[in-house]
């Protein structure tokens, strides 16, 4: 082990995110304004551990102004959030504004300008209408493409201008990925051609949110939060190394190609194709995708996969599911987050550094989520009652270098997001694992105490300096 500092540079993010849906509650909801979670919760809430879900989550929006101070006094300078697309309007199909809601998101723009923190929005952080998966089927419709449109005219009328970073989606391939693919969220349907058709439609919605924004003329930039994993194959054999690039193909550049480069891989077109996977896809769409390309990216970051060759045949009868083409690894020694069953590997973060910079045009991008979920922090406060999450400060120290690193060496990336802010509810996991560099004390009013980690990152921020202990391997 040595003893290494770097610099942060001055024009370096550091910041949190968190979601409209896992933060607001449901205060002030109107009926008819449920999203797929909301009715995922209310269907199936025996799956979300220990009964919490998105009905009060942290109380932020009638708490926000004592989150704001707390953000404050944890050094960030950028804040993500999103924007519930379910409570935004009242009317999907005609675009009517819940005045009460949106005067909400007014209010909490005022506030964290007053405190010097920049506000940046996302517009779909799993929150589609629940009736327009009932109406439509969700993202698997094109009205839904157009609708969502609709609604982005309505926030951007609103709000373009007082915030200048957007992004179309938080982790775009999750939900059909969970619903669709592998079965394992309500309504629990495997089916393929769906999920390859929710996949479409999003980077479609993408490229018409960018076309909108621009042609609109609105100040500011428009990108997407994409979650690609880092993917690793079990050995430098030819059958391994190729099943790791058949699981990047599937849930890697689906999302990463259309957004960057303005188009699908050809080598998944023709497997989709070989499969008989028949997703509903123009000429026009396709043109749409490659003219409007988005202006930056965020990458969450969490943990490596790892990948083998498939060991055993496809059932003939098992429809096509991505799984024909890999098996899951898992490294022997590997080291762990023992809560939340992830693989720690920092570098990660500097091998997607690389990949970008290499292979996506050298994109501006930046750590959108990264962090490390706790289960029973309560074992760890002190005296004073505060939470010594050393082990969170040893986490984001680590991948802050790697991300320090890759821009020292040409990757244009332009800061680091925590995931959260403070704990927050988590699909079927709720409050479990605890992510926040504030507590939210769940038996006492959901009272809110910094841990030992928001003092460090306040620290951060104020000295432009980090400074840690690594192992050679790691610098």
């Amino acid at each position: 082990m040595s003893k290494v500092t770097i610099n942060i540079p001055d024009d370096f993010m550091l910041g949190a995110a968190a979601s409209a849906w896992q933060t607001e509650g449901w205060s002030g909801k109107k009926d008819g304004q449920d999203s797929w979670l909301d009715a995922w919760y209310k269907n199936d809430r025996h799956v979300w551990h220990n009964g919490y879900g998105p009905a009060v989550a942290t109380d932020f929006i009638n708490r926000y102004k004592e989150d704001v101070a707390l953000m404050k006094a944890a050094g960030l300078t950028h804040y993500r959030t999103s924007i519930n697309w379910s409570r935004f309007l009242t009317d999907y199909e005609n675009g009517v504004v819940d005045e009460e809601y949106a005067g909400y998101y007014d209010a909490l723009i005022a506030e964290m300008q007053a405190q010097g923190i920049e506000l940046m929005l996302c517009l779909e952080h799993y929150e589609l209408p629940a009736v327009l998966l009932e109406q439509y089927g969700g993202w698997g419709s094109k009205r839904v493409v157009e609708l969502y449109l609709l609604y982005a005219e309505k926030v951007f009328e609103r709000y373009a201008g007082k915030v200048t970073r957007w992004f179309t989606f938080n982790e775009p391939i999750v939900v059909q990925t969970r619903v669709y693919l592998d079965a394992l969220r309500w309504p629990y349907e495997q089916n393929t051609l769906k999920w390859m058709q929710w996949n479409h439609h999003k980077n479609l919605a993408t490229a018409k949110v960018v076309k909108l924004y621009r042609e609109k003329g609105y100040p500011g930039t428009v990108g997407t939060i994409l979650n690609p994993e880092v993917t690793y194959p079990r050995s430098s054999a030819p059958h391994d190394v190729k099943a790791a690039a058949m699981y990047d193909l599937f849930y890697n550049r689906v999302f990463l190609d259309p957004a960057i480069k303005g188009e699908y891989p050809a080598e998944l077109v023709a497997l989709l194709a070989k499969h008989q996977v028949s997703w509903d896809v123009s000429a026009e769409e396709l043109q749409l995708i490659a003219e409007y390309r988005v202006d930056e990216v965020g990458i969450n970051l969490y943990y490596p996969h790892r990948v083998k060759a498939p060991s055993r045949a496809w059932h003939p009868e098992t429809p096509f599911h991505p799984a024909y083409y890999y098996e899951h690894f898992e490294l022997p020694g590997r080291r762990m987050n023992k809560s939340r069953g992830w693989e720690i590997q920092p570098t990660i973060i500097y091998d997607m550094a690389m990949r970008i910079k290499n292979d996506y045009g050298n994109i501006p991008w930046f750590v959108a989520e990264s962090g490390m979920g706790i289960e029973d922090e309560a074992q760890f406060k002190n005296a004073e009652g505060q939470i010594q999450d050393d082990y969170r400060i040893a986490f984001i120290a680590e991948h802050l270098y790697q991300t320090l690193r890759a821009r020292e060496d040409g990757a244009n990336c332009l800061g680091y997001m925590l995931w959260a802010f403070t704990d927050n509810v988590s699909p079927m996991n709720a409050f479990k694992n605890r992510y926040g560099l504030v507590e939210i004390e769940l038996e006492n009013d959901r009272q809110r105490r910094l841990k030992k980690s928001a003092h460090w990152y306040r620290q951060r921020r104020d000295s432009r300096q980090l400074t840690l202990s690594l192992d050679d391997e790691m610098k």
